[in-house]
């Protein structure tokens, strides 16, 4: 490829010879299951679920029919609060062939964050599993929404959540109140089959079909809208880009609930006639290790922290990955050590890294299975196809090639917008539709794009996007707390943690512990602040704005931290 001159515009857009795909999910279904019918499509060693594409489309169509017959109707909002398992596999599905938005819940969310995301988007029904580790899912509901207890199955009537309905569980014991997940499969009659079919000619790919909610600067999760072109297409072009086939395998520990999982993983499988396979309902290195060689998985998905995890393990050397092909690693800044290192003792020769945002689908460049060894572990490669970016300064104007800038993007990726939310959306999105991500790019010669750092102040630790602003309004309710900052700092294990600067009221006092007991049972482990410093106030300018890169660097100083090297 010929370098381009230096003064060359950081524009650049994907090419490719497969046009973009103009179908429903559901669509894409179908024609996989078609051609591929007896081939493994789903394989969850831990609930002993082992079925081939034309057993996962008779238990998708048979959910989808029996939602509808629940009162579920197109462009009903249905939540899923649940850890990896087929059930979530066979919602995603469902839902897309009945019309349904599915809204997806962060696992790790507590009573606080259920109750707004619900009611943000006005769900009608909602799938959970009982628990999850520490996290009782059925007390937390109960607790929100008592009137449960005396309830008729499919008629919630709850003042906490006015919109929703039907609360369906997973596992067979009943609960009062709740659907059962099992017997909605058995409800749809020859009336909500007939829908089903007038549906699959009558969906559109552009309708919204998926919520999944994004930390906001604000302190409020906000809900990106995304349509069945949206996530359709990019689950397929990320696996054009590892070169997915039928003939794979691919292990999938990260969350579904987000989109590495359910796009990336799920999508990317489906579009090309690929196995699926989840090793545990959450993350564990041993069970992937495990999995990885019982299954001669081909491909194999993480964040940093996952496969640090995993090549860390005291039993790694006794598995044989010599089955594994390709992967991503993505969801955080990914050191270049740790790439060479998955590269040379996984097997993974062929592994990529991938960067995006929720609001792009997500992802909007990659590097590929072609490029020479130091652009695949030190960039997030080069846009993907049908995809445009372009790095501007702060006055809006493209950048030289090899200059500093916020990273746009525009396509058919970008989100339809935040849910019920112009205001935001006009924030993220400007005029020209150009997707304004917040992070500080450079672009080189040959479109090579780098992470070199945030607009914002976003924080990713072990793959969650965490916005300071989101901990600090939950903080200020805290009876002692006059005033507090949370900024991250290195970490490590996950990349990075969050640390409070606490501000405490006049004759008050507190300790760490008190403050973190706080945040737990109401807000997402991964929130809590690791390190919390009791403060008299805060680094500020002349003009009063906090300035938290002051705040980092001394954090760093005074807890002795260590900045790690990442592409």
């Amino acid at each position: 490829m010929t370098a381009l001159a230096p003064s060359a515009p950081s524009y650049d857009h994907g090419v490719a010879q497969t046009r973009l795909i103009g179908d429903t999910i559901g669509q894409a279904f179908d024609r996989t299951v078609a051609r591929f019918p007896d081939r493994e499509a789903l394989v969850v060693a831990y609930q002993n679920v082992r079925w081939t594409w034309s057993e996962l489309a008779r238990r998708v169509d048979a959910l989808a029919a029996g939602l509808l017959a629940i009162g579920l109707q197109p462009g009903d909002r249905i939540g899923i609060w649940a850890p990896n398992c087929s059930e979530w596999t066979l919602t995603q599905f469902a839902t897309a062939k009945a019309g349904l938005i599915l809204v997806n819940i962060n696992p790790a969310y507590r009573r606080a964050e259920l109750e707004y995301a619900l009611n943000k988007v006005e769900c009608k029904a909602l799938v959970l599993a009982p628990a999850l580790k520490t996290s009782d899912y059925l007390a937390i509901v109960n607790d929100l929404a008592p009137e449960l207890a005396h309830s008729t199955p499919g008629a919630l009537q709850s003042k906490a959540l006015p919109h929703l309905r039907s609360i369906i569980r997973l596992g067979a014991a009943h609960t009062p109140g709740m659907l059962n997940f099992d017997d909605i499969g058995t409800r749809g009659g020859p009336a909500q089959q007939a829908q089903l079919a007038e549906l699959a000619g009558s969906l559109q790919f552009d309708d919204p079909i998926n919520i999944q909610f994004t930390s906001g600067t604000t302190g409020f999760p906000k809900g990106a809208t995304l349509t069945h072109q949206n996530i359709l297409n990019n689950g397929f072009y990320v696996a054009e880009a590892i070169r997915l086939t039928e003939q794979d395998r691919l292990c999938i520990p990260v969350p579904l609930y987000h989109c590495f999982g359910m796009v990336m993983g799920n999508l990317g499988c489906m579009t090309h006639g690929a196995t699926m396979v989840y090793p545990a309902d959450a993350f564990d290195p041993l069970s992937v290790l495990q999995t990885v060689q019982a299954e001669r998985c081909t491909g194999l998905y993480g964040v940093p922290t996952m496969f640090i995890a995993e090549l860390d393990h005291p039993e790694f050397s006794r598995f044989d990955l010599s089955s594994l092909r390709t992967g991503i690693m993505a969801g955080s800044p990914c050191p270049i050590e740790v790439m060479k290192r998955v590269q040379a003792q996984m097997n993974m020769h062929q592994v990529t890294i991938a960067y995006g945002m929720t609001e792009t689908s997500p992802v909007s460049t990659q590097s590929s299975v072609d490029d020479p060894l130091e652009r695949r572990v030190s960039t997030v490669g080069r846009v993907q196809p049908h995809i445009e970016v372009k790095i501007v300064d702060t006055q809006g104007r493209v950048v030289p090639r090899g200059t500093t800038g916020e990273l746009c993007t525009r396509g058919y990726s970008v989100m339809r917008g935040y849910w019920n939310d112009d205001e935001k959306t006009r924030d993220a999105i400007d005029a020209a539709g150009w997707m304004h991500t917040g992070d500080l790019a450079t672009m080189d010669d040959e479109g090579y794009v780098n992470i070199v750092g945030r607009l914002k102040d976003m924080v990713i630790r072990g793959g969650e996007n965490v916005y300071p602003r989101e901990i600090e309004e939950f903080l200020y309710r805290h009876p002692k707390v006059q005033d507090v900052q949370v900024v991250g700092v290195p970490d490590v294990k996950y990349g990075e943690e969050l640390c409070a600067w606490v501000k405490l009221r006049d004759g008050q006092s507190a300790t760490a512990d008190e403050i973190r007991e706080f945040c737990r049972g109401q807000i997402a482990h991964y929130k809590i602040p690791r390190h919390i410093r009791f403060v008299d106030g805060f680094p500020m300018t002349i003009t009063g704005k906090v300035q938290k890169f002051v705040m980092r660097q001394e954090t760093i100083e005074a807890l002795g931290l260590v900045e790690q090297k990442t592409a």
